[in-house]
């Protein structure tokens, strides 16, 4: 849609390499005196692949619901990252193409008779060459990201949908089995690691990819140990911290080589260009932001709401200090400048969820009984209602699914190799107040359409008594 498949070109750009000592004639667009120096058409101007922020967000409006923020957060995070790597790239091939002419100058007066086989010498004031400054070799640094939100949220979603559309290397990993080295549980480089089997064991191509890192949370310092030593808080975060800021990351490669024999070997993955995605639920942290603007504005007018649970993003406020009070270090919140936060579902959101993104959740039930000759239809009464119980269980979009999953059991255990072709899916099923409605193949089609239709009109009228 934005991208073609191969979305991002993390090439650096060729120069044209017209280079000459002195100039013959003035016609032409740079004047008496050419330039000592490649012409840098793409240098300044995005890859030709790379779509816009305003893009990125667009397509992820068509898989995620809502979460305007944190899209445009994500979308400015990515595109300025890859760009950076884009402008990096184009300088250390202008630099190295001017040391490359320094070194090896090309003669300053070629014969101007290509029939002469021998020609008098010129005898000629010797220019001195015109030379431009090396180009800086880090234009601005990264900017990675922390998510915060509820659970079901699209957390995760968000940023996997960036990395398919930008066809880059991806890798997830979980905060929760991070320990310190040399105790039990993985180590941090196991995330390089994932990013390295994921680009097919080009570390080249895995030091531009994406870590994900969820539940990065569960690595908070903890306030009271017990006795006992904390060893996935505060060593974790170290450890963290100098992989984001950018090292070079030693890891073992998986898997066996082409013969079938174990391999051996190690990759050693820059980090530099790495971006890295934070991500968790933080419960708690309200808490510590009713605390800071209680403190700061006085409790007069202040409400005292969850601002996960409120309908406007008051996570605005959420300050770096808030996380260093949560149990992060300083050093290890100011490698995540960028904080995207994404308000809880409302019903809305998850009707939508229902129905209308890609690979929309009734989609997907309706293409799996498709495949067996079954169609299946939901009432309008049936989708509010598994809207409302999934809001009440809470765990977001993910309630979504386990609903439907224990609304379904029945006809997804009974219908295949039956005589049912059909199935009617009311809020009375939904609430187990009666089992779904089924009617077998042959002249049941109309009569399946009837029933649809008449829970519909029933549908609208009460929705227009409401009003």
């Amino acid at each position: 849609m934005l991208l073609p498949r191969r979305g991002l070109a993390l090439r650096p750009p060729r120069f044209s390499r017209g280079l000459r000592a002195q100039a013959q004639h003035s016609n032409g667009p740079e004047g008496p005196h050419e330039r000592a120096f490649p012409r840098q058409t793409g240098l300044h101007s995005p890859p030709l692949a790379m779509a816009t922020p305003r893009q990125l967000s667009q397509y992820l409006d068509q898989f995620v619901v809502g979460q305007d923020y944190a899209k445009k957060v994500l979308s400015v995070a990515v595109f300025n990252h890859y760009q950076r790597i884009h402008t990096h790239m184009a300088a250390l091939e202008a630099n190295a193409y001017l040391e490359e002419r320094r070194n090896f100058p090309q003669p300053p007066y070629p014969s101007t008779d290509p029939a002469a086989s021998v020609s008098t010498a010129h005898i000629r004031p010797l220019r001195k060459p015109q030379t431009l400054p090396p180009l800086p070799t880090q234009l601005f640094d990264k900017s990675n990201v922390l998510i915060i939100g509820p659970t079901g949220s699209g957390k995760t979603l968000l940023v996997r949908t960036l990395a398919k559309i930008l066809d880059v290397p991806f890798s997830v990993s979980d905060a929760t089995s991070f320990t310190q080295a040399g105790y039990v549980g993985d180590d941090v480089d196991v995330c390089i690691q994932r990013l390295v089997t994921s680009a097919n064991g080009d570390p080249v191509r895995a030091s531009m990819g994406i870590v994900y890192i969820d539940e990065v949370d569960k690595i908070a310092k903890k306030s009271g140990t017990d006795g006992t030593r904390d060893v996935g808080g505060e060593g974790v975060q170290q450890s963290l911290l100098r992989m984001m800021e950018g090292s070079t990351v030693t890891v073992a490669g998986k898997g066996g080589d082409a013969l079938g024999g174990k391999s051996d070997s190690q990759y050693h993955v820059d980090t530099t260009n790495v971006l890295f995605v934070l991500s968790g639920a933080f419960v708690g942290l309200d808490n510590v932001v009713k605390t800071r603007l209680t403190e700061n504005r006085g409790a007069m007018g202040f409400s005292s709401g969850n601002f996960f649970t409120s309908t406007k993003v008051l996570d605005y406020s959420i300050d770096p200090s808030d996380l260093v009070k949560y149990g992060f270090i300083p050093e290890f919140i100011s490698r995540v400048p960028s904080i995207a936060t994404l308000s809880p579902l409302t019903i809305a959101d998850m009707r939508r969820i229902l129905t209308e993104v890609k690979g929309s959740l009734i989609s997907q039930y309706q293409a799996q009984f498709g495949s067996i000759g079954v169609e299946i239809k939901f009432t309008s009464a049936a989708l509010d209602e598994v809207c409302r119980k999934a809001l009440e269980r809470g765990g977001g979009a993910r309630a979504l699914r386990g609903i439907l999953e224990r609304v379904l059991l029945e006809p997804m255990h009974d219908v295949p190799g039956s005589h049912i072709r059909h199935v009617l899916i009311t809020d009375r099923t939904i609430r187990g107040e009666g089992p779904a409605q089924c009617w077998p193949q042959g002249d049941a089609t109309l009569s399946f359409w009837e029933a649809w239709a008449a829970e519909e009109r029933e549908y609208r009228e009460q929705e227009d008594h409401k009003d």
